[in-house]
């Protein structure tokens, strides 16, 4: 059984306000014809399948013409929501999609953990794989609010919730199905020692709140992880790793290379992994230097991928210039050569690493900040000590994700 795992998809994303819609279709062009080629007989998908929980009307239409472009490979699907996914949007349509072998798991059902469950039959009826679909799974699915918790309490509450779900489902199969069955468990949540990138959203994202290998259960011969956006393995294990978005979501992504991971499974020990890199549609690049020197780069870049080079721009100087600062703050306006775009310009000066155009914070647009990066840029205007701006950071995210759950 050949089966490729992918995660983060987050149709609808826009980059500082580019769109990259473009990418996205270029992706799935790409899947599409891999699934194909490689004859799949499962996708996984693990999560944030759209970038907002009411995506617009053009994103749904994009998430069902792939849909649509499965079915007709006779490809088996699996998807589940993430912190960034509506569970109602995911699954309205599942029972019509359940008839045409896609599965949706939106969300938790805490009266019905069978249906994170999914056998995989072979076309001989026999029973080849089970697949524990697990979705983002909300504190409210996992822990019982305590009046009177302290932040670390909740956190640990959050970290053996996790663990005794996964341990609940696994308990289950056993009860259910043959042991001797190979055994797949997907997830949406942040695991100990990953590397993050700045596109994802604050939820179970410090130490405390993550998960470690070594708490889920043994017998899982795959884990397929969503949430995280850089492709990356577990503790030096082929078998338990995020496949990272598709397609680079930040400019802290630019250098990553985007992949999916194709397993194959034969008989019920046999698992091979082989990470399969992604065609690079756009470059995302970053010049620093003094002004001069950032120009002299500017001039000179020739991008080399069909799609619109997005660039971020560094000018470093030794004293606040204003004329500097102009011509930096202009040069997202300005035509250049090439088939490049600057999306964001920012003027250093030397002395304290201040930006130069602190000035013009007052005339930038809201919506340009996610809420992280406007509560950090509050405490950095603060003397705070290190150790509590940690414990304010935390609390920041509980509360922005608490919010982000009652969308």
């Amino acid at each position: 059984m050949k089966i490729l795992h992918t995660a983060d998809w987050h149709i609808g994303k826009s980059l500082h306000k580019f769109e990259l819609e473009e990418d996205h279709l270029l992706f799935f062009e790409w899947l599409i014809n891999t699934i194909k080629e490689e004859e799949v007989d499962l996708l996984l998908v693990a999560g944030d399948v759209f970038e907002m929980s009411n995506p617009s009307a053009q994103a749904r239409k994009i998430y069902y013409q792939v849909l649509q472009q499965l079915i007709s490979k006779n490809t088996k699907v699996i998807i589940t929501g993430g912190n960034h996914d509506s569970v109602a949007m995911l699954n309205a349509p599942r029972e019509i999609l359940e008839a045409l072998d896609i599965t949706i798991v939106g969300g938790v059902e805490l009266d019905n953990l069978e249906r994170e469950i999914v056998p995989i039959y072979s076309q001989k009826n026999e029973l080849e794989l089970l697949v524990l679909a697990v979705p983002y799974l909300r504190d409210k699915d996992i822990r019982k609010a305590v009046e009177g918790q302290t932040y670390e309490d909740k956190t640990e509450a959050i970290r053996q919730g996790i663990t005794q779900h996964y341990q609940q489902l696994v308990d289950i199969c056993g009860d259910k199905y043959s042991k001797e069955v190979p055994m797949i468990a997907m997830g949406h949540l942040y695991m100990q020692s990953s590397k993050t990138s700045d596109s994802e959203r604050e939820i179970q994202i410090g130490n405390l709140a993550g998960i470690n290998v070594s708490m889920l259960p043994k017998n899982i011969s795959y884990l397929a992880l969503g949430h995280i956006h850089r492709p990356q393995v577990l503790e030096a294990n082929e078998c338990m790793r995020y496949s990272g978005s598709p397609i680079p979501l930040s400019f802290s992504e630019r250098k990553d290379d985007k992949q999916v991971v194709l397993i194959e499974i034969n008989g019920n020990t046999q698992i091979s992994v082989k990470p399969t890199l992604v065609p690079k549609a756009r470059e995302l690049r970053k010049f620093t230097g003094t002004l001069d020197q950032v120009r002299e780069k500017l001039e000179n870049y020739q991008p080399e991928y069909p799609l619109t080079s997005l660039v971020e721009v560094e000018v470093k100087e030794k004293e606040f210039n204003a004329l500097i600062l102009s011509e930096v703050n202009n040069w997202r306006a300005s035509e250049w050569t090439g088939n490049f775009k600057i999306l964001l310009a920012r003027a250093y000066s030397e002395k304290g690493q201040k930006r130069m155009d602190e000035l013009f914070d007052a005339g930038t647009s809201i919506e340009e900040l996610s809420p992280k990066e406007v509560f950090t840029k509050r405490l950095e205007s603060e003397e705070i000590a290190e150790k509590k701006k940690v414990i304010l950071e935390e609390a920041f995210a509980e509360i922005w994700q608490e919010i982000l759950e009652e969308d």
